[in-house]
């Protein structure tokens, strides 16, 4: 059975998702044990770690937007893809939580890369998706030099986090203000 359908719904479906990414990711902070200023240090790793999966959630919300801005109509395999994306973006609260507590620690650290690489890698598939089925022209590409280059990106932070967490963790900053600077030709239009 191959389903056709406009896209309503499934941007209906990823926003309440996402949404619901949002609201685990900031239950998930801790408060400081006093309320003296310097209370805040003890707090302070999983509140950064908050603040930079924030943005990529926001990254990704933003592009797909952006990506399904440009569709009418999904069939069953975008669906499928969509879920994809949205099943490895589901599991940021839980990555950003134990890296946020640990972080100083290789593999929590590692396993927040790990989840923003299939994140990114998600996302490139449902583009290739709509791009195959012809609901979308130009769709962000496999081939494109930013993803060839975020790819690469991830798996060094992947890497450096083994070796040094908050080495990886910086290059996990680096990469989410890479997504953050709009490309040249989509910055004219």
């Amino acid at each position: 059975m191959n389903i056709v359908m406009g896209k309503g719904r499934l941007e209906a479906f990823s926003d309440g998702v996402i949404a619901i990414i949002i609201t685990i990711m900031v239950l998930e902070l801790k408060p400081p044990q006093g309320t003296e200023v310097a209370d805040l240090a003890g707090v302070l790793p999983g509140w950064l770690r908050y603040a930079l999966s924030f943005v990529y959630v926001g990254i990704y919300w933003v592009n797909h937007h952006a990506l399904l801005a440009r569709v009418t109509k999904v069939d069953g395999a975008v669906l499928w893809a969509n879920l994809h994306l949205l099943f490895w973006m589901s599991l940021i609260p839980y990555v950003t939580a134990w890296a946020g507590e640990h972080p100083l620690d290789s593999v929590p650290g590692a396993l927040y890369g790990v989840v923003l690489l299939l994140c990114s890698i998600s996302f490139m598939l449902l583009s290739w998706r709509l791009e195959c089925e012809g609901h979308v022209a130009h769709a962000v590409s496999w081939g494109s030099r930013k993803n060839r280059v975020s790819i690469v990106l991830y798996a060094l932070a992947i890497g450096l986090s083994l070796w040094y967490a908050p080495l990886g963790a910086a290059a996990q900053v680096v990469l989410a203000l890479l997504w953050l600077i709009p490309e040249a030709d989509k910055a004219r239009q």
